[in-house]
């Protein structure tokens, strides 16, 4: 990877990136910066936690003129804690380049009367959904006459039937020469259709994910009765000295019951799933970052999007049939170079699963054993039985000891 300093991205900025130790772009960084620099129209396709949110930020930030106190641009996402998620990146790098660059948030569901008295401060960045950005357009709270540049994140989900309308109005807002960018870890034939009618001569960038698993992730998996995951999954979390760590699962509806068991046994878990409300979802998202909760329950479709930093662990409680699922999952851990550990907890049956992860990504996923609070090899596990075994009293004594006798009646 080259550094930041050969992408034409101003000092400030730079500074400000490596006071949060990211230090070299990453490959979706590398390709779009420069690209969006020149004002080009791009879709863009990476894995979840590869950059994508600074690949489109680094060159918002270049281009606005904070010396105006007008809106610049307009970043689009399809959940509340995207775009919670999203505005904290932007804060941060405003904060830490030292750059008067300014941001709130539009969302549904929220007080709309607080939304306009924050559009009064004139924000060079509004992060929001579509559907209440469109509602505060058509009140003329939001004017898109000064907009640079519009991005459409997770944009696989906002290029559908339900939002493509309220996204066409809002770039009709906008000047012809405006810039429109889109992003997403996945992208179907009718989204990208979607996207590039309404750019000018896109560039699309498409990075192969199928090989990007990374070196600084150890794969673990255990094997157990299906009855008895959620005990193993318990043991495991002390076991593995686990300070952060996401448990997925495949149905959503078995989130909360998963929660329940495990906040039964004082593990600081807490869920999110479909049913669960944006207060709910927030409560889990804020309180999983902060710390207050060691462990979030999630399915793969809950935690689509969700970039939380820190994660140590990643556990499997079910296994995704499709290995990229595995690898998304899987990838939420040992980022930045930092080391993390993915354990799959399995029965004998989803053994074959497992290599076939091993021969999709050519890794090792190593079998090991939980005992006493240890975690072990599978040999270490069979010299220990075989030491107990050997030093405890034989059956016959042991027999011999438990015998009950009846005395005959006189």
């Amino acid at each position: 990877m080259s550094s930041f300093d050969k992408l034409s991205i101003p000092d400030y900025i730079i500074e400000g990136l490596s006071k949060s130790d990211i230090l070299n772009p990453t490959s979706i960084q590398e390709k779009v910066i420069p690209l969006a620099l020149e004002n080009k129209d791009i879709i863009g396709k990476s894995q979840t936690g590869s950059g994508k949110t600074l690949a489109y930020l680094i060159p918002i930030f270049n281009k606005i003129d904070s010396s105006k106190r007008e809106m610049q641009a307009i970043v689009l996402a399809p959940t509340h804690e995207l775009v919670m998620q999203i505005d904290r990146e932007i804060k941060l790098l405003a904060t830490n380049s030292n750059t008067p660059v300014t941001s709130i948030t539009i969302i549904g569901e929220v007080n709309i009367k607080r939304q306009v008295e924050n559009l009064k401060n004139k924000p060079h960045i509004i992060v929001g959904t579509p559907g209440r950005v469109l509602e505060l357009i058509k009140l003329k709270k939001i004017s898109g006459h000064t907009v640079k540049t519009i991005v459409i994140d997770e944009g696989d989900r906002l290029l559908n039937d339900k939002n493509i309308s309220s996204i066409k109005d809002i770039i009709k807002t906008t000047l012809k020469d405006r810039q429109l960018m889109f992003f997403s870890a996945t992208i179907t034939p009718e989204s990208e259709k979607a996207a590039k009618e309404l750019m000018k001569e896109p560039i699309i960038i498409k990075l192969d994910e199928d090989t990007s698993v990374s070196p600084t992730i150890d794969h673990l998996f255990f094997v157990t009765e299906r009855r008895d995951k959620i005990e193993l999954l318990r043991k495991l979390i002390y076991a593995s000295g686990t300070k952060k760590a996401i448990v997925f699962i495949n149905k959503s509806e078995e989130t909360e019951t998963t929660t329940l068991k495990l906040q039964f046994h004082k593990v600081e878990a807490y869920g999110i799933y479909g049913d669960s409300t944006k207060e709910e979802r927030k409560k889990a998202l804020e309180g999983f970052r902060n710390g207050k909760y060691k462990i979030l329950v999630a399915s793969d479709i809950a935690a689509r999007g969700l970039d939380v930093k820190g994660v140590t662990h990643i556990f499997h409680l079910d296994l995704p049939e499709d290995p990229k699922e595995y690898l998304h999952r899987a990838g939420r851990t040992g980022r930045a170079g930092k080391s993390g550990t993915s354990i799959s907890i399995v029965t004998d049956k989803e053994i074959p699963t497992i290599h076939k992860y091993e021969n999709t990504f050519n890794i090792k996923i190593h079998q090991k054993e939980v005992y006493k609070g240890q975690i072990l090899e599978l040999e270490e596990m069979k010299q220990l039985k075989a030491t107990n075994s050997y030093h405890s009293p034989n059956k016959s004594k042991k027999a011999t000891s438990n015998k009950t006798t009846f005395k005959k009646k006189k």
